[in-house]
């Protein structure tokens, strides 16, 4: 099989990269850590919508409610208007029934709140010019959303540039951007570009190796060396019988409450995804086997949701049960309850951002993006995904 043939390659090329690593990559790998802790409350949020001739006519509410009834329900979206956090051309209106024209420009101002907690410190693993690249703790999220909006690594990745900037007089001012994500419960390797240009380079290295799975559906050429390479450690429930095995069920999504735009399950009718999945160590005693994983595409939650599908689902996530199909599916019974700010509760039924797996992603194998250089990145591996021999050296 090729794709185990570009496998073999990546770990002899992992070997080789131990001893012949540039200096450049030797140098500029210092572990450091940074990451201020997070206010009590976050700033709040504006959202800015300018009426479309198509619109023009409509009620505020009706606007409001059509436009983002994934936000908040009606009785929600009624609250905030009379909480005067809405205004019609910088004047606050507090009556649902305006009528609005087209042009008129609206703005929606989201009162603070507390974002659930999450931790702050991030360690970094790789610096140069171009890149920056960390080792994300499992409970912080990388890009805004939902309730998480302050409390991700984009911010603290934005107060430390501001930090170096004020602090070094000679410090050229960046704006380092994550150009990939891992899942909020995830921790380990998350790569960030400091420029423009080696963001779109990056973001065209995770996106060749996406396309590519369908040309392994189809038998065409396989054997080109990919620019990057992502290797990940897994806790998984139960004894897996096979050393190796590559999974190849397409991921796709479903209507799912809580989850606006959908949730990622195995579906024959999703994306193509490719994982190949290697045994370390099995565990009868506590029926439990540590893998390793190796993902040609990047789906969202695809480790997870793969596992899974093969009946192996990662130890306490709360979400993907066997089959690659969500535990929870029933509708919820929430009816129109919300929170003190107008929106949503959170929903009953686990959401792809809750905790308690264990997946680690381990290494990144990668063509520098600007000086074309082969380097290894690593991010130490949690105590609990270590074999046996792992932990004795440690």
């Amino acid at each position: 099989m090729c794709f185990r043939k570009f496998l073999s390659a990546i770990y002899s090329l992992l070997r080789e990269s131990e001893l012949g690593m540039s200096k450049k990559a030797e140098l500029a790998t210092v572990t450091t850590y940074f990451g201020l802790p997070w206010p009590q409350l976050n700033d709040g949020l504006t959202y800015h919508d300018i009426v479309q001739p198509t619109d023009a006519g409509l009620t505020l509410i009706e606007f409001y409610f059509r436009k983002y009834k994934n936000s908040a329900p009606l009785q929600g979206w009624l609250q905030r208007i009379q909480n005067k956090q809405i205004t019609i051309d910088g004047k606050v209106v507090i009556l649902p029934d305006t009528e609005l024209r087209a042009g008129a420009e609206l703005v929606y101002h989201r009162l603070p709140w507390r974002e659930p907690d999450a931790p702050y410190l991030l360690e970094v693993l790789f610096e140069d010019d171009y890149l920056i690249v960390v080792n994300k703790p499992s409970g912080l999220q990388v890009l805004p959303g939902g309730l998480y909006q302050q409390r991700t690594v984009l911010t603290q990745l934005q107060w430390h540039a501001h930090k170096l900037t004020t602090t070094s007089s000679g410090c050229q001012k960046t704006h380092p951007v994550p150009v990939h994500r891992l899942g909020r419960g995830t921790s380990g390797i998350l790569l960030c570009a400091k420029t423009k240009l080696g963001k779109s380079r990056l973001a065209a290295y995770f996106a060749e190796g996406t396309s590519n799975v369908e040309d392994k559906y189809t038998n065409s050429e396989c054997n080109t060396m990919r620019k990057i390479c992502k290797i990940y450690r897994a806790l998984v429930s139960g004894v897996m019988d096979m050393d190796e095995v590559v999974i190849k069920q397409p991921i796709g999504t479903i209507k799912y409450p809580g989850v606006a735009k959908g949730l990622y399950v195995a579906s024959p009718s999703g994306k193509p995804a490719l994982s190949s999945v290697r045994v370390l160590e099995r565990d009868s005693e506590n029926n439990c086997t540590l893998v390793q994983v190796e993902i040609q595409s990047g789906r969202p939650h695809q480790i997870r949701i793969h596992l899974s599908f093969i009946g192996f689902p990662l130890i306490g996530d709360p979400l993907y049960a066997s089959g690659g199909q969500p535990k929870c599916f029933h509708p919820e019974l929430t009816g129109e309850s919300f929170e003190k700010d107008g929106g949503y509760q959170r929903p009953e039924n686990p959401v792809p951002g809750d905790c308690g797996y264990n997946l680690h992603a381990h290494q990144v194998v990668l063509i520098h993006p600007i000086t074309n250089e082969f380097f290894k990145i690593t991010a130490p591996l949690p105590a609990i995904l270590q074999t046996r021999e792992e932990r004795k050296a440690s």
